[in-house]
């Protein structure tokens, strides 16, 4: 009997990358391929890299490099993908280069380095797809490149202008995501809150209904799902406004991923950020007039270009005023091609170290009260991990995306899985993570007996 080939991969970047690697794997799958998880364990390994910023790429480069040396049979796609040049001088070894979500070109490397075995009553894949998180969260692609033009970033030029799915696809892939047990999905994109914008919002049917493709309209609809629902990298529109109240009412998580970047007017324009003409600390107050559990994740880049003293104290007395609850922060990097790297007025890298430190300590502090606000209330928290043995369970808030916003320590807990959502009274705080305790008496766990 044949044995079916086996496939390795690397996955780099961003989470739209890894919806771009359960796609490949879902495919592949289909067609009766086995996944190993180690290189030598692997027929070929697929590394799916990113070419967002300089050390991205090397790190791409180095990945590549490594699955060279330890298997020998090599596929590369992804956002480096696109500088294939760059990739053949460097590993001349590789086996094939396609860019960003160009799924049959990969499958198609694979076929004719690695031939598939067909067994057609054997090979089977679930109906959601196969899938790189866990059994209980997901994301959800609603859209493909960005057509906004920001200097310090090259992803229009990588991966095109924006390319909205029909919102009838969303919605059922949503729905058998749910169906196969997903309690979150994380709705992802370049600009969310452009969703259709390309497809001049036009309708589809879904159950009998005509849809029309606007992020409201999206956001409304998954609100009617038995799952929690977290958007990402929303723009802030001013039609973003009219999500806050699906929010207040619980229909989606009280939660806004929006990269603002700055707040100095003077860098927001050298930047080319959409949006920035508008009064953001006036609209976050009053999204939370209206939602108060409202929790905003944000990125910042410190040393922009012509970024001086002002224009980062600017920045600061605005996180003061907007209390962002969740806060990443970039020192700038020049990237190959990019606009910015023309803009006069380098910032000398002690600077931007010593506004870096600055911006986090500021974030801590305000990420620490807003926490300890929470103490003394009984949440739902997700289950993420369980360790039996020390009654003890990781899980989430509505306020908290996985691997990038803090957790819930939970003690004194049993008979919990990951995936459950459970009953938790907040009883302490730090800078980033919450800590309970079980508020349902079934998982409390008991004393050990004498």
């Amino acid at each position: 009997m044949n044995q079916n080939p086996t496939i390795g991969l690397v996955s780099l970047g961003c989470p739209k990358a890894l919806v771009d690697s359960e796609r490949i794997l879902t495919t592949l799958r289909a067609q009766g391929y086995n996944f190993s998880h180690s290189y030598e364990g692997a027929d070929l390994v697929i590394v799916n890299t990113c070419g967002f910023l300089d050390s991205a790429k090397a790190e791409s480069l180095e990945a590549i490099g490594e699955a060279i040396n330890e298997n020998g049979k090599v596929v590369v796609t992804g956002c480096l993908g696109t500088e294939e040049q760059l990739i053949r001088d460097t590993h001349p070894k590789v086996l094939a280069v396609s860019g960003p979500h160009q799924y049959e070109a990969v499958v198609e490397a694979v076929h004719e380095n690695l031939p598939p075995v067909h067994k057609p009553f054997e090979d089977l894949v679930p109906a959601d797809g196969l899938r790189l998180t866990p059994r209980h969260y997901a994301y959800l692609k609603i859209s493909e490149g960005c057509s906004n033009r920001c200097t310090f970033c090259i992803i229009p030029s990588i991966r095109g202008d924006l390319q909205s799915r029909p919102v009838a696809s969303v919605l059922y892939e949503a729905e058998r995501l749910v169906k196969a047990g997903v309690k979150e999905i994380m709705v992802i994109s370049q600009d969310t809150s452009a969703y259709g914008q390309d497809i001049k919002y036009a309708t589809s049917r879904f159950h009998k209904r005509d849809v029309e493709a606007r992020f409201h309209n999206l956001c409304e609809e998954l609100g009617e799902l038995d799952a929690w629902v977290r958007l990402h990298y929303v723009y802030p529109y001013p039609h973003v406004d009219k999500t806050i109240p699906l929010m207040a009412e619980g229909k989606i998580l009280p939660y806004l991923d929006i990269p603002f970047q700055h707040a100095a007017p003077n860098v927001l324009k050298a930047m080319r950020r959409p949006a920035n003409q508008v009064k953001t600390a006036d609209r976050i107050k009053h999204w939370r007039d209206i939602c108060p559990d409202l929790a905003i994740r944000s990125t910042f880049i410190v040393g922009f270009p012509g970024e001086t003293e002002d224009d980062f104290q600017q920045l600061l007395d605005w996180l003061d005023e907007t209390q962002i609850d969740r806060l990443g922060a970039f020192q700038y990097e020049p990237v190959t091609g990019a606009v910015a790297n023309e803009i006069e007025g380098e910032v000398p890298d002690e600077i931007k170290q010593d506004r870096y430190d600055r911006l986090m300590i500021k974030a801590q502090a305000i990420s620490a009260e807003r926490l300890r606000q929470k103490v003394g209330r009984e949440i739902d928290v997700l289950i993420d991990d369980v360790a039996p043995e020390d009654n003890r369970a990781l899980g989430r808030s509505q306020w908290d995306a996985p691997d990038i916003d803090g957790q819930v320590f939970i003690d004194d807990v049993q008979g919990v899985k990951p995936g459950d959502m459970v009953k938790v009274k907040l009883v302490d705080s730090d800078e980033y993570d919450l800590y309970g305790e079980p508020a349902q008496p079934e998982f409390v766990a008991k004393p050990a007996a004498e």
